[in-house]
């Protein structure tokens, strides 16, 4: 990560957040098709867009290599399927009127990314953290209060991607060539059930009319075109800034959720809400304290031979 963030970066950042953040008003556009043909269409219109800009770079060699190792394989086949359950719930979330359990899902995630992080790779945490945690307990319970069951939308969207981001590091490759080794593994399986679709005249990719086929063919730009920004973005600017900027997309979801999609809205809810805002607002306290505290002893030594 860059010791200072640089504009660039942060423009490009902000654009994947942004996209991420409206992805929500397409997946409605698209809530009269299945959900697992939205999800082959995303997989399968991923791969010329993404394929094509490592092209462009020229780094397809890591890919080729991944495609040769076994290990990387099924570890690729294990994210793949991680980010298949958060894309499959979030799509069909927002078909049945549910998006602001999303958007809690999404403001939960790097709550419980730490938390993964403190169980399975024993870091330490401070007290914010701790704090951040329990409060988001508390939040949870209070949306399963309110709903009177357990907020499972909420949960598999923040543990899916949780646990795709953790073992997603252990990809020996870059966050690009990751997703299109993912995608390529996805696509297999997705075109075999749109073939099968075609094959018996089902599906919505043709005999529907015109729109139905864009929004499908939409569906790669949706998914590659964010990613790609974000992936170029992120070694551009700090990871504190970062860990600050990936509310953005909840946010929007939320917004979306209540002011465009007209979703109820009483008070458990804004309460359980609440509770999240303020665990991300110890969290965020946390993260500038730990950068001001690496920045501190990078300018030590410097200070020191003066």
């Amino acid at each position: 990560m860059p010791p200072e963030d640089q504009p660039r970066g942060i423009v490009l950042a902000l654009i994947a957040y942004v996209i991420w953040g409206l992805l929500a008003v397409y997946m409605k556009a698209v809530a009269h098709i299945p959900v697992l043909e939205v999800l082959a269409h995303r997989a399968l219109w991923s791969v010329p867009l993404t394929a094509a800009f490592l092209l462009w770079l020229g780094r397809t060699r890591d890919v080729r290599a991944a495609l040769r190792t076994p290990k990387s394989l099924a570890m690729a086949a294990l994210t793949a399927s991680l980010v298949t359950v958060n894309w499959g719930v979030y799509v069909w979330a927002i078909s049945v009127d549910r998006a602001v359990e999303t958007a809690l899902g999404y403001y939960i995630n790097p709550l419980f990314s730490i938390f993964l992080a403190a169980v399975l790779l024993r870091e330490k945490l401070d007290r914010l953290q701790v704090g951040a945690i329990a409060i988001a307990v508390v939040a949870v319970a209070v949306m399963a209060w309110e709903m009177g069951g357990v907020p499972w939308i909420s949960l598999t969207l923040a543990l899916s991607w949780g646990f795709y981001a953790f073992f997603r590091k252990t990809l020996p490759i870059g966050p690009t060539q990751g997703f299109f080794l993912e995608i390529l593994l996805l696509s297999v399986p997705a075109l075999i059930y749109v073939s099968w679709q075609a094959a018996h005249g089902a599906g919505h990719f043709g005999p529907t009319g015109a729109r139905d086929v864009l929004l499908l063919l939409g569906c790669g730009l949706v998914t590659a075109v964010p990613l790609l920004f974000y992936a170029h973005g992120a070694k551009l600017i700090r990871l504190s800034t970062i860990g600050i900027m990936q509310y953005i997309a909840p946010t929007l979801i939320f917004l979306i959720a209540i002011f465009v999609f007209r979703e109820p809205f009483g008070l458990e809810k804004l309460m359980a809400f609440v509770l999240i805002w303020t665990a991300l607002a110890l969290y965020s306290v946390s993260l500038l304290r730990q950068h001001r505290a690496r920045h501190r002893d990078q300018a030590a030594p410097l200070t020191s031979g003066q």
